[in-house]
């Protein structure tokens, strides 16, 4: 914690506390882009309010059980954490809890004469057109979260921040499609395709490590 500046002003001498308990910031990560509002009770503890959103992401595809979709984003996150600064400096741990709403748009397009797989079993396309595509969606689920960030200060108003961390939001919905056309092709395990992907989607709902939504982002504040 920056001590109080004591200056020097024509009616005599006069302090400036660095502590100011109100700010705004601007910020963007992997929930999307936004911007927040903080206050401060004190140098140890304040809370945030803030949301995120938009069609943005950190990358352009998503590995379900080794295979890679197209990914098109739309976030929708509305959080409230409170930060503790255990050493009243610019390090600070966050809980809180967020209302997610987002909704994960997937395709995939194995094409004509390739070789792919779905659900561990491999298919062979031939001359058979393969398009599969698909949605996972978090909706209408408040999620707790934890997680570290850094604000250090650049000027005696401006700073930047990171944080990263993760929230708890159970297993997502799931929806997996193929073309009428591909559905009747056999696998090495003599499964059709529309058996695999039935059997990936169920997966997708209960497999862990989707409960979780790893959050990393960064942005500038502005204290009042």
């Amino acid at each position: 914690m920056a001590a109080d500046e004591v200056i020097v002003t024509d009616e005599g001498v006069t302090s400036f506390s660095f502590f100011k308990p109100a700010a705004v910031r601007a910020e963007v990560g992997t929930t999307g882009y936004g911007g927040a509002i903080s206050w401060n009770a004190n140098p140890y503890v304040g809370v945030t309010l803030g949301y995120n959103g938009g069609d943005i992401s950190w990358s352009d595809d998503l590995s379900i059980n080794g295979n890679d979709y197209d990914l098109d984003m739309d976030n929708n996150l509305t959080y409230l954490n409170a930060e503790i600064r255990p050493w009243a400096n610019w390090f600070y741990m966050a809980a809180g809890v967020a209302y997610i709403d987002n909704d994960y748009d997937l395709e995939r397009r194995p094409g004509t004469n390739a070789s792919f797989t779905v659900d561990g079993s491999r298919f062979n396309a031939g001359f058979t057109d393969v398009r599969i595509d698909g949605n996972l969606s978090y909706k209408n689920n408040l999620a707790p979260y934890v997680g570290l960030g850094f604000s250090p200060a650049i000027t005696n108003r401006w700073g930047v921040f990171g944080e990263i961390g993760a929230y708890y939001n159970g297993n997502p919905t799931a929806n997996l499609r193929v073309n009428p056309e591909a559905r009747g092709l056999i696998g090495d395990d003599g499964r059709t395709l529309s058996q695999a992907i039935n059997d990936e989607e169920d997966e997708i709902r209960n497999d862990n490590k989707y409960e979780w939504l790893p959050v990393a982002k960064l942005g500038v504040s502005f204290r009042f």
